[in-house]
């Protein structure tokens, strides 16, 4: 099996919330590969992985970093493969990183969720591999619809909970 997405982290640190993107990729049974790349203190590796990994099938990278948050950037700059941002919150709640990854120069885009937007990214790069996957898209497509049964089934135990004034 040969990964089609790659999840980077500037530090084994960011797992806690790099593993949301992991645990989606893995539930919609899509391979993907996870590893550990610094911007500032392993640039040579950095560059070694962004400008193979088209030619190794990767279809997608979603890269998490905090603070000054190089590093999707740095791997876009390196890379036809689309490359997903994910903020992580380390200072400044998040915001730094946030406006580091999202304000990348022009003919170097960046996708970015959410500050610890992992799951989302996760999901982002499920729709853009299902764009040429069928088996992929019928199975975000019940991931989807399970995400409105949450709501449906939420909404029914309100209406189970008692308070004296509730109408």
């Amino acid at each position: 099996m040969k990964p089609k997405a790659s999840i980077i982290m500037g530090s084994t640190s960011d797992l806690p919330v790099m593993e949301k993107a992991a645990k989606i990729l893995n539930d919609l049974r899509v391979p993907f590969e996870i590893n550990a790349l610094s911007a500032h203190r392993t640039p040579e590796e950095v560059e070694k992985f962004a400008k193979s990994a088209s030619e190794r099938g990767l279809k997608v990278i979603i890269a998490g970093a905090g603070m000054a948050a190089h590093l999707p950037g740095v791997i876009a700059s390196m890379t036809t493969v689309p490359v997903i941002g994910v903020p992580i919150k380390a200072t400044l709640e998040g915001w730094d990183a946030l406006l580091s990854i999202v304000q990348m120069p022009p003919g170097i885009p960046v996708a970015t969720v959410g500050v610890n937007g992992a799951m989302n990214a996760g999901i982002l790069a499920i729709q853009m591999l299902a764009l040429s996957d069928d088996n992929l898209l019928k199975r975000y497509r019940e991931f989807k619809e399970s995400l409105k049964e949450k709501v449906v089934n939420a909404n029914k135990e309100l209406s189970a909970v008692k308070y004296e004034f509730k109408v």
